[in-house]
């Protein structure tokens, strides 16, 4: 069994759709999917909790590659205002929900490893691979984090996938820490920055396992459509993710995941249809 954490809003549907699609489209090992959710629309009217029906699509498109596969809704909404409701932190670079990781020690019967992913990754190969990765004496691996490890600390990590040994977390109490930072310190890069400053021990993994900057290398396992910094005709960023089907084909000329990407858009059709018929 390969245990993995997302995390998100109702917004991050494509993105688990997309996800998930390409990850059992190439992995035999049955997986068991963790979505960490809240309901914080008392802050912003877009943070909603995944809907229950996301969930059960999800869970029926993953079945029908593997009967043992399986997606599970957690909502952490109270976890979340104990731990971190109005804090210096909550209106970081990116949503609330991107702190949903640092609770995965307080949620109960929680595996004792556990493959983080952002919701815009996409697997090229089986990450049972990774999986495997044998982190007994770390806190987790991690990949080095493309710009930061130049401009920051050459080995600062980017924290979109993070192999977690909860076992050794519990011990050393990773997340305690990086909680507190979050509550009591304002960080650049909230959540990456508490993790990697409250690190005891780490494996570097190679970049194969977060590749961060070119879409279409054939060794890759896992492909990161984070943002990134391109310099001509003149600098500007550029941030397309993998359910912006024709940007990633005619934008970035990635065509490493057609066929996830062509079963993503029928499915999300058959959603929108059911949907539909619903209402």
């Amino acid at each position: 069994m390969v245990n993995i954490l997302l995390c998100g809003n109702e917004g991050v549907f494509d993105g688990a759709l997309t996800e998930l699609i390409s990850i059992t489209n190439k992995t035999k090992e049955a997986i068991n999917c963790y979505i960490f959710t809240m309901d914080l629309s008392n802050v912003n009217a877009k943070y909603t909790s995944i809907k229950d029906e996301q969930i059960d699509f999800l869970n029926e498109v993953v079945k029908s590659k593997n009967k043992d596969n399986q997606v599970r809704k957690i909502d952490v909404t109270k976890l979340y205002e104990q731990e971190f409701l109005n804090c210096k932190n909550q209106n970081a670079y990116c949503t609330p929900y991107t702190l949903l990781r640092l609770l995965a020690d307080l949620v109960p019967n929680m595996p004792e490893k556990l493959l983080y992913l952002d919701i815009d990754m996409m697997a090229q190969k089986d990450i049972k691979e990774l999986y495997d990765t044998n982190i007994e004496d770390y806190e987790y691996a991690a990949v080095k984090e493309k710009y930061g490890s130049k401009l920051i600390r050459p080995d600062y990590i980017n924290a979109g996938m993070l192999l977690f040994n909860m076992k050794k977390i519990s011990e050393t109490k990773l997340l305690e820490k990086a909680r507190d930072r979050i509550r009591n310190k304002k960080m650049l890069f909230a959540d990456q920055d508490a993790v990697f400053w409250s690190t005891t021990k780490k494996k570097l993994l190679p970049r194969i396992y977060n590749e961060q900057a070119h879409f279409n290398r054939k060794d890759t396992v896992i492909c990161h459509f984070c943002k990134r910094m391109l310099w001509f005709p003149y600098p500007r960023t550029e941030n397309f993710k993998q359910w912006n089907v024709e940007e990633v084909h005619k934008i970035l000329k990635c065509h490493a995941f057609d066929e996830d990407l062509e079963e993503y858009l029928k499915k999300k059709k058959e959603f929108e249809l059911r949907e539909e018929k619903n209402l």
